[in-house]
């Protein structure tokens, strides 16, 4: 027995090394980790138990190119995978498939988030005289690497999947991580594309740089593929257990409640002062949203993406909650097609996994012009009255100062939205739109007769703002505002409030499902 057990750590020490010492150092002087380093700083140390090591260890390529497995980070059980470059580049073959799929399925069938460390260039590439049972595409197994997107989206909405792009990743290897929930990059490590510059030029001329067509900054700022950009692969790690701190293991549980210190009944006055009382003038939301935040802690998701909008996950009083809110900073609060896919997403998210939505309300609406509407505007922000109208977990809106035109319906602000509490701040005007801009519309000629055309403009905005922006006036003649607040009550507001509307149940229509405007 002895014997036979020197021989097993013998070989699993090998397969460890997967392609060899030599080309782990290779990874290390581009500046990478290897796969079981990565997993290694992921997880609670010596918490990781792999699957699957000696596959294909007698063909010299143990592994097959991926590792898979289960651990914990801070005591919670997650399933996790990491590609190896040092075993034929990370690609994916049949038995590479094969691991990948399963620890899918054992994710979703134990209900334990899954973890991708991706750096991958997709299906490899068989020799022709090589053709057989590792090609890829000429196997007859239902479960492989080609069809992962099957199993992801089994699991999308049941368990949380989050994936790092740490390498350059192609083909399959990109499209895997954008059916997961939540996807980080790290500056000039991470690329991701269907056609790498190589493939590119050669079809169409056009000379590209691997940063410029799929880095990170692209893909955080201009497509919002990406959720979060970060510095190095620590960052990257430290990154996603914050993330999963927020979130809970499946759809049937609620994040965890964490003991932050912060007290629920403490008043935040400074808003008062944060918040210019002119809708015109503009302040940086993300300061209110550290007032009402226990400890000022906020997780932003897609910062860098249309910044007219800012989502992410705070706690109120130890609880996990999906901030949703206007900044005035960007684009004056705006509303547009690319908000409209960051904040219909977010709220999908929020609401299968139990996660109350608060929102933070301050726009003059949809932003207007002819590019938005060629883009598709009404059909994105469709999007958004579809996932307001489906998500079930407990809403609250903010009114802090304006929300004018189609804006009332993005937010939420009407009723018939299953928005369950509404408050008001003294300074919250609800109209078709601004006072200036109904002015000018409806009084263009009345100006130009006037004796004093400024004076009788002017009396005509106050007289406007007098109507829509009264709000006392609007809570004594509608039901669906609650209550009128003083914004240092906010945040002991909101969490009174959670405390009601934690527990609700609504019930959904049966169906096979609806026809989301994708």
């Amino acid at each position: 027995m002895e014997e036979r057990i020197k021989k097993l750590r013998e070989t699993k020490a090998m397969a460890a090394l997967g392609g060899g010492e030599q080309k782990i150092a290779g990874e290390h002087e581009k500046g990478k980790l290897t796969a079981r380093e990565r997993i290694d700083l992921l997880l609670d140390p010596g918490s990781f138990n792999e699957f699957n090591m000696l596959v294909k260890f007698k063909l010299g390529t143990p592994g097959d190119g991926i590792v898979t497995g289960h651990g914990t980070i801070d005591g919670r059980v997650v399933c996790v995978f990491s590609h190896d470059v040092t075993v034929l580049g990370g690609s994916q073959g049949y038995m590479h498939g094969r691991k990948l799929y399963k620890i899918h399925e054992m994710a979703l069938d134990m209900g334990v988030p899954l973890i991708g460390l991706n750096d991958s260039p997709g299906a490899r590439v068989i020799r022709p005289e090589l053709a057989g049972s590792d090609d890829p595409y000429r196997v007859s197994d239902e479960k492989h690497a080609g069809v992962v997107f099957f199993i992801n989206t089994r699991c999308s909405g049941a368990v949380p999947q989050i994936s790092a792009i740490l390498g350059n990743c192609t083909g399959g290897s990109v499209y895997s991580p954008a059916l997961t929930d939540f996807i980080f990059m790290v500056d000039g490590l991470s690329h991701m594309f269907i056609t790498g510059p190589r493939v590119i030029k050669s079809v169409t001329g056009e000379e590209v740089s691997m940063e410029e067509l799929g880095g990170a900054k692209a893909h955080c700022q201009i497509t919002g593929v990406a959720d979060f950009r970060v510095r190095s692969e620590q960052e990257c790690m430290q990154g996603i257990k914050k993330l999963l701190s927020f979130l809970p293991s499946n759809w049937r549980e609620r994040p965890e409640r964490k003991d932050t210190g912060d007290d629920p009944e403490r008043i935040a006055d400074a808003l008062a002062e944060i918040v210019p009382i002119e809708s015109t003038k503009g302040y940086d939301m993300r300061k209110v949203v550290k007032h009402i935040a226990d400890n000022g802690d906020f997780f932003e998701v897609k910062a860098e993406f249309a910044g007219e909008i800012i989502v992410g996950f705070a706690r109120l009083d130890g609880y996990t909650v999906g901030i949703i809110a206007n900044q005035p900073m960007v684009r004056a609060g705006c509303m547009s097609l690319d908000s409209s896919r960051k904040q219909a997403r977010f709220i999908r998210f929020c609401d299968s996994f139990n996660i109350p939505i608060v929102m933070l309300v301050d726009t003059p609406g949809y932003l207007p012009g002819k590019a938005q509407e060629h883009a598709g505007i009404i059909h994105h922000g469709a999007k958004v009255l579809y996932a307001l109208s489906e998500a079930t977990v407990p809403k609250i809106a903010i009114l802090m100062r304006k929300v004018y035109g189609g804006a009332a319906l993005g937010m939420g602000i009407l009723p018939g939205f299953g928005t369950d509490l509404v408050f008001a701040w003294p300074t919250a005007e609800v109209g078709a739109m601004g006072a200036k801009q109904a002015v000018g519309l409806f009084y263009t000629e009345d100006i130009k007769a006037a004796d004093n055309p400024e004076q009788f403009k002017a009396s005509k905005i106050k007289e406007y703002r007098e109507l829509y922006g009264d709000t006392l006036a609007l809570a004594s003649e509608v039901t669906y505002v609650q209550d009128v607040i003083e914004p240092g009550e906010t945040r002991r507001c909101l969490i009174r409030s959670l405390k009601l509307i934690q527990s609700k149940k609504v019930g959904i229509t049966p169906k096979r499902h609806g026809n989301m405007p994708l």
